[in-house]
């Protein structure tokens, strides 16, 4: 099972960040999925692939050349963890201000709890405020 599960996660960056493939989220979350540590326009958690579907477009839409790769897996029980690298290029104004061209490179670890092969729970811990601050907004 922990074979299955790093490759799930693996999968996830793979297909859904890196190649933009919108139609694997609804096949590796439950319409249930709580995506701790991201948030919608208005603060709410993401949840479900429908809320993770608006997330993920706003955010490949900011960043052309999004690329995320996956350093470490590590997976016990039905948890598996992702130490992850992600850089891009702030090309697009989906996050409410004009691009900046800046390119941007920062960590993050993603922690997702597997049940019957798919994604049931999510904690994330991206470096955001480095991101920003590449960006020149912090």
């Amino acid at each position: 099972m922990s074979q299955e599960n790093k490759d799930l996660i693996q999968r996830w960056f793979t297909e859904v960040w890196n190649k933009g493939n919108t139609e694997a989220i609804a096949e590796m979350l439950t319409d249930n999925t709580v995506i701790h540590g991201l948030a919608d326009t208005s603060g709410v958690e993401i949840t479900g692939p429908d809320a993770f579907r608006e997330f993920h477009k706003q955010f490949r839409a900011a960043f052309g050349g999004l690329e995320v790769t996956v350093e470490d897996t590590i997976a016990e029980g039905d948890k598996v963890v992702a130490r992850c690298r992600v850089r891009g290029k702030h090309s697009g104004d989906s996050l409410g201000f004009a691009p900046t061209q800046a390119d941007v490179e920062f960590t993050g670890m993603a922690i997702v709890r597997v049940s019957n092969g798919k994604i049931v729970e999510a904690w994330n811990n991206f470096d955001f405020m480095k991101m920003s601050r590449q960006l020149g907004v912090l």
